[in-house]
């Protein structure tokens, strides 16, 4: 039986050139989180969604970025990232999760 907090606590994957390298080099993709998640939460939710074995979680909590325009001076928002490698062998298709 799946809960509605493993379908709200993943929010979605990091597309960058990063995280493209660290996919590659070590099997570990990078995913935005909800911010009151723990590392046995996200776990959890990426063995029931994607249905593969999670070998470790690290999680990172950004800090805002101060920016500034012509109008004006602001702050970026803070989130929560999780770094999941996954066992040898084992990898998430992100085109199409659920195939």
């Amino acid at each position: 039986m799946l809960s509605e907090k493993i379908y709200t606590t993943l929010k979605y994957p990091v597309i960058s050139e990063k995280a493209a390298i660290e996919k590659s080099a070590s099997n570990t993709y990078i995913f935005k989180v909800a911010k009151e998640a723990t590392k046995l939460d996200i776990k959890n939710s990426i063995e029931e969604i994607f249905g593969v074995k999670v070998d470790s979680v690290r999680v990172l909590n950004t800090k805002f970025k101060n920016k500034r325009t012509r109008f004006g001076k602001y702050k970026t928002g803070t989130y929560k990232k999780a770094y999941i490698k996954l066992e040898e062998g084992k990898e998430i298709n992100l085109e199409n999760p659920f195939k």
